[in-house]
């Protein structure tokens, strides 16, 4: 059994993430709506550090408020995959990434890549100056179906804050990949959170 830190998880790191339209469904799980896809690196003082790919669709919990629902999510660490499937019903799965930044002035440049066995789901290139935004707070809702690990419903609490303003985004995903329906999807736009403070419970 993995043994992953207990909820709620107290976590720091930057977030880069678009907004997209599904204009028709692909699927039970993929609905025609709105989607948001993310890409996150957890970093020290954080108690796991890894690194994350999410789908996740909007959508109003059971108590009728605004919130988003995770569809497909990777992540770099077999710990955070447990916990996150055993405490919250995320459906982590398993994948490997690449991340590289450089900086110009206030200016951030920011490449991704993940790839599973060496095939790749999708590359991101983002371009930002939220390193230099006034920290701002913010509270988001997640439920989660239940899946094997945890089977029933979970409802998720995240709240915050962090140095967010949009930023400029470019995505490619492999068509022949998991995320390949995306491509039918249209950018809406793009923000980043930078030196996110986070808990999630």
């Amino acid at each position: 059994m993995t043994s992953y830190p207990p909820a709620p998880w107290h976590m720091h790191g930057s977030l880069w993430l678009s907004v997209f339209r599904l204009r028709e469904d692909v699927d039970e799980r993929h609905p025609a709506g709105n989607y948001g896809v993310a890409l996150v690196s957890y970093d020290d003082p954080s108690p796991l550090t890894y690194h994350e790919l999410l789908v996740a669709r909007t959508t109003k919990n059971r108590a009728g408020k605004g919130a988003v629902s995770i569809t497909d999510i990777w992540v770099d660490s077999e710990i955070s995959q447990a916990g996150g499937r055993e405490l919250w019903a995320i459906p982590k799965q398993l994948c490997d990434f690449d991340m590289d930044s450089s900086f110009r002035g206030p200016v951030t440049s920011t490449d991704w890549t993940a790839t599973y066995e060496r095939r790749p789901i999708a590359e991101a290139h983002f371009t930002d100056v939220s390193r230099a935004a006034v920290r701002v707070p913010f509270t988001g809702l997640v439920e989660q179906p239940g899946i094997a690990e945890h089977p029933e419903t979970a409802d998720v609490v995240m709240k915050g804050n962090a140095k967010a303003l949009p930023c400029r985004a470019r995505w490619s995903f492999a068509s022949e990949g998991p995320l390949g329906f995306m491509n039918q999807a249209r950018q809406l736009g793009s923000f980043r959170m930078a030196g996110f403070r986070l808990a999630f419970d």
